[in-house]
């Protein structure tokens, strides 16, 4: 079977104005998978799906402006959230966090209110449960690196957070930093769109792209274990 790989498709196709479906290779899935994109382009149909369809591609065109005859970014993401939201005339949002980040968050909400929004947050510890309740082993907590393997250690709390937030009915719920995983967790029990403004990652300063470009970060994937 012949399988999809975009990433290996050094023309890039799809993005051309003129295609001749001679020339795509034969793993595109406008070969292999056309009967089911057929079907995923009737989900446009859907009018809420177009709507926010439609929007985002607004708010795309926006993020660029033409200063000194070259094409330039203007907008962070955050504000992209911002405008978006205010398009699709979302007005209470959720903030589901990491504690290790709560002066991030804080920052996001006050701007977020400042932008006329009304916000409710929820801190993944939300439970004040220690990790052991969800059946993880002592030797696998962080405080067993110190020797305290008994030290109570707060559990993060993904399912509660969507949860909570679910119970407020918001228009969008956003992600600050939460762990890996734990971020899949939230998003399968949110009941609104989800959205990520900050990825997790320890080493980066939370910019998981950078550990592709240095040589530092390099090693790690060049390990035969990592795989």
């Amino acid at each position: 079977m012949i399988t999809p790989q975009c990433v290996k498709c050094v023309a890039q196709y799809c993005a051309k104005e003129s295609l001749k479906r001679e020339h795509l290779p034969k793993f595109c899935p406008m070969i292999q998978k056309a009967d089911i994109i057929k079907i995923a382009l009737e989900k446009y149909k859907n009018e809420k799906i177009r709507q926010l369809y439609v929007n985002t591609t607004i708010i795309e065109g926006q993020a660029y402006e033409i200063v000194r005859g070259r094409r330039i970014s203007v907008r962070p993401r955050l504000l992209e959230i911002i405008k978006l939201s205010k398009l699709m005339g979302w007005k209470r949002l959720g903030v589901a966090f990491c504690g290790g980040l709560t002066n991030e968050a804080s920052r996001v909400v006050n701007i977020l209110e400042k932008s006329g929004f009304e916000v409710y947050s929820i801190v993944c510890s939300c439970g004040h449960l220690d990790k052991t309740f969800f059946g993880v082993q002592k030797e696998h907590k962080i405080a067993n690196l110190i020797g305290d393997p008994d030290r109570f250690e707060e559990a993060c709390n993904p399912i509660v957070q969507a949860e909570v937030l679910n119970s407020e009915n918001l228009d969008l719920h956003i992600i600050v930093g939460l762990c890996i995983g734990h971020d899949m967790l939230f998003t399968k029990y949110s009941k609104a769109l989800v959205t990520t403004f900050i990825v997790k990652d320890r080493v980066t300063g939370h910019n998981p792209i950078a550990s592709l470009y240095s040589v530092y970060y390099r090693r790690y994937y060049d390990k035969e274990e990592v795989y």
